[in-house]
């Protein structure tokens, strides 16, 4: 059975020696893959200096990472752990014991003792909150970088995004699909004196936000769409119930407010028969994602 680990890795100098160290320690098998982000500092040659793999990603961002990584890498399970030495090694011999006993597809490392900076707890949690409601899956840390996968979920994963946000993307593919998931507790260390995130409080989460909006309307077009449809139907209503009752009571119906009326109610209609349409092909969508993780050996 051939296990890879992938390594993201940007302006990590500090860490990525130790994290490599770490996985080969509690994984000896391992084939450990660094994939340098464009560093600025000497994450690149130090990483050259051990016995990982190490590449380059031209294009910038996690995701761009996961996506080369996930296209060219072949493995039987699939590691996915940040470069900044947070997460806990140690925990790997656990992970691959539990995707392979319960068949699972993906499992995520949650963190039991994580230390996040000012906003990005709240941040996490309201995500992973908002996906719970619109996915109707309970999953507990949805922004979690440490991950293990198998060869199916990879094969099979788009990985549309481009940064941080293909954590959530990660795990929405995986409830969309119905795919049998697993999470697991582990102790999150904190960073040396120095290192600094990546991740950008505000800018990130407004991304992942959206990003968990275009997946709702394209993974649930039906909810999506309907819900616009609703908003403008408030609308009309709002505007040509007053039209109603004056008709009635003056016989006179004022012709701007009965216009912007029916348009309103014209886009309701106009949103139902789009979410309809986006449903059938998001169904065609479906099957052939199924089709090709069943193709997968």
């Amino acid at each position: 059975m051939k296990i890879a680990a992938i390594i993201p890795c940007y302006n990590e100098e500090l860490t990525i020696k130790q994290v490599i160290c770490d996985i080969q320690k509690y994984c000896p098998k391992c084939e450990i893959y660094v994939f340098d982000n464009n560093s600025s500092d000497n994450s690149y040659n130090i990483a050259k200096e051990t016995r990982a793999i190490v590449k380059k990603v031209m294009y910038q961002g996690k995701g761009e990472v996961v996506r080369n990584a996930f296209s060219i890498i072949d493995a039987d399970i699939y590691i996915l752990i940040d470069g900044d030495g947070e997460c806990d090694a140690s925990a790997i011999p656990s992970l691959i014991d539990y995707l392979i006993n319960e068949d699972l597809d993906m499992i995520t490392v949650i963190r039991k003792a994580g230390k996040y900076r000012r906003g990005h707890s709240f941040g996490n949690k309201m995500i992973t909150t908002f996906a719970k409601i619109l996915f109707g899956k309970n999953c507990n840390d949805i922004l979690s970088g440490y991950r293990i996968f198998s060869k199916k979920f990879v094969k099979t994963f788009p990985a549309n995004s481009r940064g941080f946000e293909i954590e959530t993307e990660l795990t929405i593919f995986a409830l969309q699909m119905r795919l049998p998931i697993g999470e697991m507790e582990a102790e999150y260390k904190s960073r040396p004196e120095g290192s600094f995130s990546k991740l950008n409080t505000f800018k990130d989460g407004f991304r992942i936000l959206g990003l968990i909006i275009y997946l709702l309307m394209s993974e649930r077009p039906l909810l999506f769409w309907w819900i616009i449809a609703l908003i403008f139907a408030l609308f009309g209503l709002y505007f040509g119930l007053p039209i109603v009752i004056s008709f009635f009571e003056t016989g006179i119906v004022p012709v701007a407010t009965s216009v912007l009326a029916s348009g309103f109610m014209l886009l309701s209609g106009i949103s139902i028969i789009t979410g309809l349409i986006m449903n059938a092909i998001g169904r065609g969508i479906s099957e052939n994602r199924r089709f090709k993780y069943n193709s997968v050996k």
